[in-house]
């Protein structure tokens, strides 16, 4: 959940950025998009979908459809790399790349993660997670800012435009909230 809400907010400041015709804002959050996706794609095709994807048939059609979404926006992300920056072929691309992971993420946030909560013990979620942690690591992810105080975190999240921050524990706030800005 953490990534997902990173990226929206890499989203909305996309979005944002594209309205005060800001191309090098433009450029910049795109290129960050780019390398949280494939760090998260990463993580999960390597762990978490092997992890969970035999625990019920539902969970692991989701799985297979979240494999073709993962190479849709992998496809998505090379292309932006042959089109120039300011056309507007590479911003519709951005667009696209966005809406797709929209959809993925929300699928798997109102079906999948339900269905394997239902079946995974709290035990197992948390060794899961851990081992998800450490390989975001090994992939470049930055250290999560564990020694903020909640209200630090939450300025951080508004400037970064992370959504539900006003919801979210000191916890979630510092595994969300990008130390790099």
């Amino acid at each position: 959940m953490a990534d997902h809400n990173r990226v929206r907010g890499l989203f909305k400041r996309f979005h944002a950025a594209e309205k005060g015709d800001d191309r090098a804002t433009m450029g910049q959050l795109a290129d960050k998009m780019a390398k949280e996706l494939e760090i998260h794609t990463a993580i999960e095709e390597e762990i978490y979908y092997p992890a969970v994807s035999d625990l019920s048939e539902e969970v692991h059609d989701l799985v297979a459809e979240g494999l073709q979404e993962h190479h849709v926006a992998k496809e998505l992300i090379s292309e932006l790399g042959a089109v120039e920056r300011d056309s507007e072929q590479w911003v519709a691309k951005v667009k696209v790349l966005i809406e797709a992971i929209e959809h993925h993420a929300g699928e798997e946030e109102t079906e999948m993660f339900p269905g394997v909560k239902r079946v995974m013990s709290d035990d197992d979620l948390t060794t899961l997670g851990n081992r998800l942690m450490d390989r975001k690591r090994q992939l470049g992810a930055p250290e999560p800012l564990i020694d903020l105080t909640k209200e630090e975190l939450l300025a951080k999240a508004r400037q970064q435009e992370i959504p539900g921050r006003s919801k979210m524990s000191r916890q979630e706030l510092a595994l969300t909230v990008d130390p790099r800005g």
